[in-house]
């Protein structure tokens, strides 16, 4: 299995952040994202902390960029971020202008799409506006006021529509998240429930190191 995993680091402490992230790096972890709490919490200097510490590993930031979007994206890639997130209910100029400084700087883009009412279109309508990957995510909110709600409701939809990479993120399980590369994902993505606890952006369970690290062996024997 050659699927790429990522582990979205949520939480607001950037002491904390860094630390989750050797131990991510460690148990084999390719992607290390820069999650928006962290990224409203610390702003540029956790981007910068990041880069400095992991000079090698490609560096997602969860901008969630609705407008904007070619400033913000420019001061993470200036920063050290190598990919950053636009919302695909942005309007289509955000995306094409984020789209535009990521291919200035030689970085990428990933589309959320998020609450869009045709999520397949909206992929579909990103892909060809030249975004590098799409995310299919189920919110953080909007999970727990609706219990049961999961991005692998719309994910087979979203990978037909797409020929780009495709992750799923928000709240699966272990098998779930393995699911998705069986699905046709390239991408797995691990952060709630693993780094956040509840309603508390900490991380979830003090044996964390270990268990990423039986989590990346699973996702590699998949």
């Amino acid at each position: 299995m050659n699927a790429k995993i990522q582990i979205s680091i949520d939480v607001i402490d950037l002491d904390e952040a860094l630390d989750l992230a050797r131990a991510s790096v460690k148990a084999g972890v390719d992607w290390l994202e820069v999650g928006t709490p962290l990224l409203l919490a610390e702003g540029l200097h956790a981007v910068r902390a990041f880069r400095a510490e992991f000079p090698d590993a490609p560096i997602v930031v969860d901008l969630k960029t609705m407008d904007g979007a070619g400033l913000e994206a420019e001061m993470m890639f200036k920063a050290g971020g190598d990919m950053v997130v636009v919302m695909g209910q942005a309007h289509d100029a955000s995306i094409i202008e984020q789209v535009k400084m990521a291919q200035r700087y030689g970085k990428q883009v990933m589309c959320d799409v998020m609450l869009c009412p045709d999520k397949p279109g909206r992929a579909r309508q990103a892909q060809d506006m030249g975004v590098d990957y799409i995310i299919v995510h189920t919110g953080f909110d909007e999970r727990n006021m609706i219990p049961g709600l999961s991005p692998l409701d719309d994910l087979e939809d979203v990978l037909a529509a797409v020929d780009i990479p495709v992750q799923a993120v928000g709240g699966l399980s272990v098998p779930q998240a393995i699911e998705t590369l069986a699905l046709g994902a390239e991408i797995v993505v691990f952060g709630a429930p693993l780094v956040i606890s509840g309603q508390e952006f900490k991380a979830a369970d003090p044996n964390f190191d270990r268990q990423l690290r039986e989590i990346v062996a699973e996702v590699r024997r998949a």
